[in-house]
């Protein structure tokens, strides 16, 4: 009979590309990723692999057994969840990772809730950005991924994986509270073409958001700072050297000399939760998604979100 854990190890060679990868995703050595691929060589009698430059790739037979080996796992893991489900117990270990401002703002409190509600779930958080938490997710290293995605830059969701729609996160201007237009009830972000802009770090989507937005105005943003901490950010403006966007999310704490104004149209992200489709019956996830939902959607003192459409509805395939 065929060695899960051995399956487990070919698949992971397979989708990230070498030994040293899957040792990493599978936080174990080298040594033993190759020992195992050997141990179910000898198994099925056949050559999994094959030496190609200074690494291995995959022979025929590998490409066949480890394709069929990534849906055994995912039949094993819907399993899995199905008899969790059936025992009805929230229990066991999750990893979780968010993008910087949910991590900050939002998790803390998800993550208290869900501790003294069920005592024997443990819940690790990471802070990733979409790029390095959706793969990690699909790879098995992730059980829950929170994401954003911004108007024009939709992100591309892996199939297998289940969405959950969170809230979107309206973004309004930072002003230092002697800046002229600081008095105004709402603002076109046209008025403001010519300011000194403190943004994103570059190729962060959302330095990329604001630069297409000015330059869509027949405007050559001038990008004077750049921080990725929405605290620093708003320490800049609040010492006068510039405007910012900032989301609702990330504007806890904000020096009383920061002016807050509306933009319109008034831009907004929306954030959702990714999980894999095959362990979307398990308690524990269920229980972790519907407390992310109902702290996303909770009163604006604590996060002045607005909800989506879809926003407490089932969680769904893209």
């Amino acid at each position: 009979m065929l060695n899960l854990d051995r399956l487990r190890v070919l698949h992971t060679v397979s989708v990230t590309g070498s030994v040293s990868n899957a040792a990493r995703t599978l936080h174990v050595t080298t040594s033993a990723i190759s020992q195992q691929i050997a141990r179910l060589e000898r198994e099925v009698g056949q050559r999994l692999v094959e030496r190609h430059g200074r690494g291995i790739r995959l022979t025929e037979a590998g490409t066949f057994l480890a394709r069929d080996a990534g849906e055994l796992l995912t039949h094993v893991e819907r399993v899995e969840a199905g008899l969790a489900e059936h025992r009805g117990t929230v229990t066991g270990t999750l990893a979780v990772a968010a993008f910087a401002t949910a991590a900050r703002g939002l998790l803390p409190g998800v993550l208290g809730t869900l501790r003294s509600r069920y005592p024997e779930l443990r819940v690790s958080l990471s802070e990733r950005e979409p790029h390095e938490s959706i793969p990690a997710l699909s790879r098995g290293r992730l059980d829950i991924a929170i994401v954003q995605e911004w108007p024009g830059d939709e992100l591309t969701i892996p199939d297998g994986l289940t969405r959950c729609d969170l809230s979107e996160d309206t973004f309004d201007l930072a002003l230092p509270a002697d800046h002229p237009l600081a008095g105004r009830d709402r603002l076109a972000i046209t008025e403001l073409l010519d300011e000194d802009w403190i943004a994103w770090s570059d190729g962060q989507i959302c330095h990329d958001w604001l630069v297409r937005t000015l330059r869509a105005n027949d405007a050559q943003p001038c990008i004077a700072h750049t921080a990725s901490e929405h605290a620093t950010q708003l320490a800049l403006v609040a010492a006068g050297l510039g405007v910012a966007l900032i989301p609702r999310l990330g504007r806890d704490h904000a020096p009383s000399s920061v002016h807050f104004v509306p933009i319109t149209p008034a831009p907004a992200r929306r954030i959702f939760a990714l999980q894999r489709t095959s362990a979307s019956a398990r308690p524990a996830l269920r229980a972790t998604l519907d407390t992310l939902q109902r702290a996303a959607n909770s009163p604006a003192d604590a996060r002045p979100t607005k909800p989506p459409s879809q926003a407490g509805k089932p969680c769904r395939r893209p």
